[in-house]
């Protein structure tokens, strides 16, 4: 049980370094929806548009070197030699992409649909956010979570400071101030949440300066032709879950009729956040559980440590999703500001679960991990999203956003199914599927009747709660309670 204490305890501080930014950055939501604040509804539809783009290069400008970095960093007795080339790699990657980016910003721009002026900046924002990935993952590698977190946090803080400032303040201040009036602009409130980024990214970078400065920039050509092996695969997969994860905003744009496309992306990419409890839970664990899998993975018997991390899980997933679906027309006042967006509430069910099925499929992907198939993870991803695109295609013509949030649902519990599949085949874990299966079933099958049957009423929806949470520590009594003891 002390290695459950260990990650409990690093999942918290990569908790607070996750969710607390994300809860600070929640509030823009609130911000963008709020009326007046942007030009329109569809403005709104344009930044989670360009959004989704960042959700995709951030993955290939990365190209897997972190998780590499995570795999190598452990195995290999020169650590210092696999932080220099990992970081040497990106340096390189980085600056070319700066160079082609600026070169063909037209063309892009073209080809995407955004304005030149977005692409530039959009260009930069990536290339800070690239810079930073390997010192970071230094930081999670050399268990420093403290300073993850301030960083983390402070970088959406100075994001979120700055977009309230640009978005509310400015265009009070400017007309009594000649400084302030020189950079008011109207109509410029993309161009405004941009700079806020490059500005935040900018900051932390400088931030990282230390672990430039001490990096012994060693660069071991047969170490990184491994590294990349290990990375291609990995690589491969984060495409395919930025496709499953984000691409339906594309698809929406291409496949939608001009004049309702941008207005259909708002509304889905708005109550899409309401769903953020999930994935802040989902991402706090996988921040403080990929470097738990590699480095217990040499421990006596860690199947079975496994087996219990995925149980306590789905527990907790599953209380979240119900705790979330009760609740979520309070939430929907508190996230969502503007009535509008409200029409797209029905997606919220189908969105938590998606993302729940994504998180159990990151606590099932330890076998191919750590046994190195990561080629096993790209065929699963690129399954999953040749299933995301094709069933997009299929529903937005005749659905919309509805049919979005169907194909991601779709996409996560095929992939969660598939990885278990193999995972038994070729690394044996001895999960517990009747609890697990006990709780997905009453969890789901609460979430259902008291949203699309029973929606509004908080008799039933708290009942049904309280029942759940009584269930989950009545099967889980014994194992808190060593828990609790440590």
């Amino acid at each position: 049980m002390s290695g459950f204490k260990s990650l409990f305890k690093q999942t918290f501080i990569y908790g607070l370094a996750t969710v607390l930014p994300r809860m600070l950055s929640f509030l823009l939501v609130p911000l963008y929806t709020t009326k007046d604040v942007l030009s329109s509804v569809e403005e709104y539809g344009v930044i989670s548009y360009i959004f989704a783009y960042f959700v995709l290069f951030n993955v290939i400008l990365a190209y897997g070197m972190e998780t590499a970095f995570f795999r190598f960093f452990n195995k290999e007795e020169e650590s210092e030699t696999v932080t220099g080339t990992a970081s040497i790699s990106l340096i390189l990657s980085s600056l070319a992409f700066l160079a082609v980016g600026l070169l063909l910003k037209d063309q892009i721009a073209a080809l995407v649909a955004i304005k030149v002026e977005y692409i530039t900046l959009v260009i930069w924002i990536l290339l800070l956010d690239a810079l930073v990935i390997i010192p970071f993952a230094w930081l999670r590698a050399n268990t420093k979570p403290m300073r993850y977190a301030i960083i983390k946090i402070l970088n959406v803080a100075v994001n979120l400071g700055l977009n309230i400032f640009f978005l509310l303040a400015l265009k009070k201040l400017a007309p009594n101030s000649a400084f302030f009036e020189s950079l008011y602009r109207p109509h410029f409130e993309v161009n405004y949440i941009l700079i806020s980024m490059i500005v935040a990214s900018g900051l932390t970078l400088a931030l990282m300066l230390p672990f430039y400065v001490k990096l012994k920039y060693i660069f071991n050509t047969d170490l990184w032709k491994r590294m990349m092996r290990y990375a291609i695969p990995v690589l491969i997969a984060g495409v395919a879950f930025s496709v499953n994860e984000t691409f339906d905003r594309i698809l929406l744009k291409q496949l939608l009729p001009v004049d309702i496309a941008d207005r259909e992306i708002a509304l889905y990419s708005a109550c899409y956040k309401i769903a953020v409890v999930m994935t802040l839970f989902i991402t706090a664990y996988r921040l403080g559980i990929e470097p738990y899998f590699f480095s217990h993975s040499k421990t006596k018997n860690p199947q079975k440590n496994y087996a219990k991390i995925l149980e306590f899980f789905v527990a907790f997933g599953s209380i979240i999703l119900l705790g979330v679906v009760v609740f979520a027309d309070v939430l929907k006042r508190i996230v969502v500001q503007g009535e509008a967006y409200w029409e797209a509430m029905w997606i919220v069910p189908v969105v938590l679960l998606a993302n729940f099925c994504l998180g159990i499929y990151h606590n099932l992907s330890v076998w191919y991990k750590i046994t190195d198939r990561t080629k096993f993870g790209a065929y699963i991803s690129v399954f999953g999203a040749v299933l995301t695109l094709g069933l997009n295609y299929w529903l937005i013509p005749i659905y919309s956003y509805k049919g979005s949030a169907v194909a991601t649902l779709a996409a996560y519990a095929v992939m969660m199914l598939l990885s278990f599949y193999f995972g038994r085949k070729y690394y044996p874990i001895p999960y517990n599927l009747k609890k697990i299966s006990t709780y997905l079933f009453v969890s789901i099958t609460l979430s259902v009747v008291s949203f699309y049957y029973l929606r509004g009423n908080y008799l039933f929806g708290i009942s049904a709660l309280i029942v759940f949470l009584t269930l989950v520590f009545t099967m889980e009594k014994k194992e808190l309670k060593q828990l609790l003891k440590q």
